[in-house]
């Protein structure tokens, strides 16, 4: 029951937040919104959402231990509909191939981060279900498929709120020193947290976006130094923002399911909001630069296949 109220009373403000984001539509379009377009993405995503979180919290129902994809894919299917609803275009409206392959790409991507937690050791695994290796792997694959689409999806739809979201151009390329020293740079934090992984942590979230940066600057993709150096920093603040939404959902839809995880960490382990250190959210923030990185390094690899149109990510 005490799961149940507290679903209840969630999802009520949850559609109130709704609601505002659906009425206030004054001057976020960029051409009319057909409601059959996308409505139907919005129920869907809502039911999936719904359905996934009752049995999260719940503990019960066939989706009890495999609740996270689900609960992730609805959120991703009421983001984008909700953006297409205020802008009249969406990731999935862009291209329904690029809108799959940016899970193709998520998945690798914390992959990533899971293989260094193995040296850094501050989230941890809470499962009752036993799983194979291959179980495991499948399953875990598909839960961090949806890391990417979310945070871009969040950052497009606040971008609606602006009025000034749109395609990421490429600005003039930085000279060549100064992306070889700040992949060094990248390297040096990623071997600290390795090597002293109770002192330099924060640096793990901080390398990747270093070290493949300055690459995508390099050949012509939209970077983040790009962005500040265009002084497109409410773009930047959007990401951050988008980044530190999602977590807020990663770590209440956490809190009460089952598989979950949980925090140790150094120095900062106090006044927790769900599993999760207050200041840890700060974390969130560098994380959804690296999302947007990893967009861009991932197109900048299949450049030859046509999985991302250009233009097709917008914040």
């Amino acid at each position: 029951m005490e799961a149940a109220w507290k679903l209840a009373s969630t999802g009520k403000s949850l559609i109130e937040l709704m609601q505002t984001v659906l009425n206030d539509t004054s001057q976020s379009r960029s051409r009319p919104a057909v409601p059959a377009q996308w409505l139907p993405r919005l129920i869907v995503g809502a039911t999936i959402n719904a359905v996934a979180w009752v049995n999260a919290w719940g503990r019960v129902g066939p989706l009890a231990h495999y609740s996270f994809f689900p609960l992730w894919l609805g959120f991703i299917l009421i983001v984008d509909a909700l953006t297409e609803a205020r802008s009249g275009t969406s990731l999935w409206r862009r291209s329904h191939r690029g809108f799959v392959a940016l899970f193709i790409a998520s998945a690798p991507f914390w992959w990533y981060f899971e293989r260094l937690n193995r040296y850094v050791g501050n989230w941890h695994y809470i499962n009752y279900r036993p799983f194979s290796a291959a179980a495991y792997i499948f399953w875990a694959s598909l839960a961090f498929s949806t890391v990417i689409p979310a945070v871009l999806g969040v950052a497009e739809l606040l971008g609606t709120f602006g009025g000034d979201a749109g395609p990421v151009n490429a600005p003039q390329r930085l000279p060549a020193q100064i992306i070889i020293a700040i992949i060094v740079a990248g390297i040096a934090t990623l071997a600290l947290s390795l090597l002293f992984p109770r002192q330099c942590f924060p640096f793990l979230w901080l390398s990747l976006l270093l070290i493949l940066d300055p690459i995508n600057d390099h050949f012509g993709e939209p970077s983040v130094i790009g962005l500040l150096r265009g002084r497109a920093y409410a773009r930047v603040g959007r990401l951050m923002a988008a980044g530190l939404i999602c977590g807020f959902f990663w770590e209440m839809w956490n809190f009460w399911s089952l598989p979950k995880w949980y925090y140790t960490v150094p120095y900062v382990g106090f006044a927790k909001l769900f599993e999760m250190p207050a200041l840890g959210y700060g974390g969130y923030l560098p994380f959804a630069l690296e999302i947007f990185v990893v967009y861009h390094t991932a197109r900048l690899i299949t450049r030859r296949l046509p999985l991302f149109p250009p233009q097709f990510v917008r914040i």
